[in-house]
């Protein structure tokens, strides 16, 4: 007696598949509400936008994005907008991002730098900037455990983020130099993997 034959199994989903291509216009509008809602810094929520929310990138690929901008000089989101524009519609997209970040905070900091001059003296707005701190650091550390999760299958990088926060947390090692011998030690490990992942398929 002949058995039916079992339905062929399923070929494993791409990630990649269910990830938006973003207009000019929606660069410059994602970066515009990030920045008029990113309160305490807009790295926080920058993830939520770009991986959650919007679905540019993946948690790898926003990981790998922000070490890249981590590396680099001036603000890691700042980086972040011109790298992310970039990749999807070079400069054009690169100039939407990075106006859509700053264009409202601006507005809004001058707003409030001009209120703050008058009030700073009471006690009451004092308070509240130390509220807004201490709101600002849980969401610091939300961000970073979300960034750290997706290492816990790569050992190596794993391990080059841990040596990366003893550096600087620890023995306050300042980041250029940390990061200066990091890199070239992770983009190292990085290539082994990737040459052992080629060699076992």
């Amino acid at each position: 007696m002949k058995h039916a034959a079992s339905p062929p199994a399923a070929a494993p989903r791409d990630a990649s598949a269910d990830l938006a291509t973003p207009s000019v216009r929606d660069l410059f509008f994602g970066f515009l509400g990030l920045g008029f809602t990113s309160f305490g810094g807009a790295l926080p929520l920058a993830r939520r936008t770009i991986v959650e929310q919007r679905r540019w990138l993946n948690a790898g690929e926003f990981t790998d994005l922000l070490g890249l901008c981590q590396f680099l000089p001036g603000g890691n989101v700042i980086n972040l907008s011109v790298a992310l524009g970039m990749r999807f519609h070079g400069w054009r997209g690169a100039l939407a991002g990075i106006l859509g970040l700053i264009a409202g905070p601006s507005l809004v900091v001058i707003g409030l730098g001009v209120i703050y001059e008058r009030t700073q003296n009471d006690p009451h707005v004092r308070h509240l900037f130390v509220g807004l701190a201490a709101a600002a650091a849980g969401l610091l550390v939300s961000m970073a455990v979300k960034i750290v999760l997706p290492l816990r299958r790569e050992p190596a990088a794993a391990a080059v983020a841990a040596l990366g926060f003893a550096a600087i947390a620890v023995l306050r090692t300042p980041l250029l130099p940390t990061m200066l011998v990091l890199t070239p030690v992770g983009i190292t490990l990085a290539a082994r993997a990737a040459r052992k992942e080629g060699a076992a398929r």
